[in-house]
């Protein structure tokens, strides 16, 4: 036994058996589960607007849909306002201050907003 090996047994390290929890928690399966899929008629959307380093950013949120639709949904204003955006968990983020024009393309295409 070298000097490591009676250092750490003398400290009380325990190298025998396997302790360890080694699961780990799904995060994304989680809040699926939690989130029902609901029809794009019946979302109350509301809008958000921030300043992220001196940039706007407007915030449209609770997409209560699957991770395919929310791409399409982003994908559709991305390309009619011409701007860059993402998807974090429910809310969409579209950068400038693009509110009224994303409210005109989201009734057209079915979707409801919060009065």
């Amino acid at each position: 036994m070298g000097l490591a090996d009676k250092l750490a047994f003398s400290m009380g390290a325990k190298l025998d058996g396997d302790s360890f929890d080694t699961t780990k928690e799904d995060k994304k399966n989680s809040a699926k589960s939690s989130n029902e899929i609901i029809p794009k008629n019946q979302h109350q959307l509301v809008f958000t607007f921030e300043k992220r380093k001196g940039k706007p950013v407007t915030l449209v949120g609770r997409f209560n849909i699957s991770e395919d639709d929310k791409k399409e949904v982003l994908k559709l204003l991305k390309k009619k306002l011409a701007c860059g955006g993402a998807i974090n968990e429910e809310w969409l983020e579209l950068q400038g201050d693009v509110k009224e024009k994303i409210k005109t393309i989201l009734e057209s295409d079915g979707w409801k907003f919060r009065k």
